[in-house]
This record gives structure tokens, C-alpha cells and sequence, in this order.
């Protein structure tokens, strides 16, 4: 097999207090398909993020959380997955309007792109990102 296709992300769960809120939110946000799994033992949504099988595509899921809901005034103890965005202002604008709050305010990463972290409505952190424009 190709070594390449080894130790890249492939799967992203995101825990939550109340599921259907959270798919509420990124769909809102990120028009993400997501659906309620039906053929599971626990409550679980198949989160879509773009069409199966796309190159380089990462979908995942949604369930619920086991335990107290991440603290507001300490570091992340788990992975952030940050999103490819077209129009970093636009999507800021989406993520506030479905309930979710700013963890990092938008800065630039000079020549690179900018970069913001947010809090979904579930108390997770994630990233949104917008690759600089290239001059042609």
C-alpha cells in the first residue's frame, strides 16, 4: 500500500451537551450535512462535510458528552480542527449569529493567511482559516 495514505486524520468526532444543538450550529455555520445515526446502542449523528470519498475530505460525528462540558478559563485538553474558509469575515459573522463565541480573535499570519478561534455552542473550541490571496 501506499505509505502516503497512512497516519492522516480520516475520522473527527466533536462531543456535545445537546447533539441536535451542535448539528444545528455547524450546519448553520458550515452547511455540513449531518444526520441522526439510527442503527447505533448510543446517540450518534454522522456529520458530512463534504460528499464520501472526496480527496483530502474529513468527515466525522457528533455525540453526546460523557461528563462536564469543557472550562472556560483553562487551555484546550483535546484536539482543535480548524476549517478551510473562503471569506474568514463572512463566516466570523455566521458562527456569532448561530450562538457561538470567540475564543481567539482573527489575526494574520503574515503572507500565509488569517486565522480565528471560536467556542461552538457546545463550549468546544475550533478554528476557522483563509489562505492569503495569492498575487497573480
Amino acid at each position: 500500500m501506499d505509505k502516503k495514505l497512512f497516519n492522516k486524520v480520516v475520522h473527527f468526532e466533536i462531543h456535545a451537551g445537546d447533539p441536535e444543538r451542535a448539528a444545528k450550529f455547524y450546519t448553520g455555520v458550515f452547511g455540513w450535512d449531518i444526520k441522526k445515526w439510527e442503527g447505533g446502542a448510543m446517540e450518534y449523528w454522522l456529520v458530512m462535510t463534504c460528499p464520501e470519498n472526496t480527496p483530502g475530505g474529513i468527515n466525522g460525528g457528533i455525540l453526546r458528552r460523557k461528563g462536564p462540558a469543557p472550562a472556560t478559563d483553562c487551555a484546550v485538553s483535546g484536539y482543535v480542527c480548524s476549517m478551510n474558509v473562503e471569506d474568514i469575515d463572512v463566516t466570523m459573522k455566521k458562527v456569532m449569529s448561530s450562538g457561538g463565541g470567540v475564543a481567539l480573535p482573527k489575526f494574520e499570519l503574515a503572507g500565509v493567511g488569517f486565522l480565528a478561534y471560536f467556542k461552538d455552542t457546545e463550549g468546544n473550541i475550533f478554528g476557522i482559516w483563509q489562505e492569503a490571496q495569492k498575487s497573480a
